[in-house]
């Protein structure tokens, strides 16, 4: 893992101390593994154990629930850090969050009590179920099933692309309670280890090879009321206000993949040399590096300006999108030009940058496709489109 040439602008000495924590343990214990065990398909599940007991899986929550107590700004910088040590593991503490989010916004108190603690520093990870088969952009078109008896609710269907899906010890689940549409939707906190649960066989994927993503079967799951999160219909809302977190989380990801692509590019350009110099000293390579890393700090500063907005209690949703936008087509272009700054070497395994750009796909994808991101920009910019 070079060494990376970030200039963080922290708000607090123990944001600097936090950010120096994360640094070393993604140099230490994530970065050294990455290569190995991603092309062996190993979930982590040691790493999110180690997070979790240094207080990095519950950092923009409340401390009073076992959270860290960190504005958005500093969360999303820890993102990056781990996703240029390994995108499974960042993206992983990303998804992890998102899980948390329904319950430490909408929970009761008694709920937050009761469950958040292990949520956020008892070693649980988490999954968050919304896309299905037949229901990815559409989320408000969701099938699967939750009926009430008595003082359970059932819930019956499948849910699909779940990250950790077969490995998280708690699902948050958005599922049809009531009509059809948006209003007819309601989230529920379900144990990993509930009777009729199961995960499918995971996706054999591109990249992220080490990050299970999979399938999830809901056979007459039942669970108390008291795992009802928010009211009855008001799943969607929920839905929504944690995706756009959610895409700020990407945001930091695909800027902490581009990062690594492009150092490891700097140091191989510095030390390869063609016609008796450098390869570094070609202008056409230092206009493709320079190109780069203005790319990265354009999306970095998004990123954050739109995270300032979110600590601010502004809203953020037409930021988010395009952060999430912005950033993802950034680290797509990027680990792409890191590859060719490699030349053939670039297309091999025995360097990181093909891992890095076969990464960088999904984060176009997920947390909403890009173009999904553009109706979301446009809708704040020009209003709903007429039908």
């Amino acid at each position: 893992m070079p060494e990376s040439g970030v200039e963080r602008q922290l708000p607090t000495d123990e944001a600097r101390d936090l950010l120096q924590l994360v640094r070393d343990i993604a140099q230490r214990e994530i970065a050294p593994r990455a290569a190995e065990e991603e092309e062996a398909g190993r979930f982590p599940r040691d790493t999110f154990a180690l997070l979790s007991s240094s207080g990095l899986l519950g950092l923009p929550y409340d401390s009073e629930f076992g959270g860290g107590d960190q504005p958005y700004e500093v969360y999303l910088q820890v993102l990056e850090e781990l996703a240029a040590a390994r995108l499974t593991v960042g993206l992983g503490v990303s998804v992890h969050s998102l899980a948390c989010h329904a319950l430490a916004n909408f929970g009761t108190k008694e709920q937050r009590s009761e469950h958040l603690p292990d949520m956020l520093a008892g070693g649980l990870l988490g999954a968050y179920c919304l896309s299905e088969p037949a229901s990815g952009s559409d989320a408000a078109s969701l099938r699967t099933k939750a009926v009430r008896e008595g003082g359970d609710w059932v819930l019956d269907g499948t849910k699909a692309w779940i990250t950790h899906g077969g490995v998280a010890d708690f699902y948050t689940v958005l599922a049809r309670s009531g009509g059809e549409g948006a209003r007819g939707i309601t989230a529920y906190l379900v144990p990993g280890d509930a009777e009729g649960l199961s995960a499918a066989a995971p996706e054999k994927k591109m990249g992220m090879k080490g990050s299970p993503t999979a399938q999830i079967h809901f056979d007459g799951v039942r669970i108390p009321d008291a795992r009802r999160i928010g009211d009855e219909g008001q799943g969607f809302q929920i839905a929504l206000a944690a995706l756009d977190s959610g895409r700020l989380g990407i945001a930091a990801c695909a800027i902490g993949v581009a990062q690594a692509a492009l150092d490891a590019a700097i140091e191989y350009a510095k030390g390869r040399s063609q016609f008796g110099r450098p390869i570094a000293d070609f202008q056409g390579l230092r206009f493709m590096l320079a190109d780069m890393a203005t790319q990265i700090e354009a999306g970095r500063a998004l990123y954050l300006s739109a995270a300032r907005l979110r600590d601010a209690g502004l809203p953020f949703s037409k930021q988010a999108a395009m952060a999430k936008l912005l950033c993802t087509d950034a680290a797509m272009k990027v680990t792409t030009d890191a590859v060719q700054v490699f030349g053939g070497y670039g297309y091999t395994a025995d360097f990181p940058v093909e891992r890095y750009m076969r990464e960088a796909k999904v984060l176009q994808i997920v947390e909403g496709t890009n173009q999904i991101q553009r109706m979301v920009i446009a809708r704040h910019l020009a209003g709903p489109e007429t039908r």
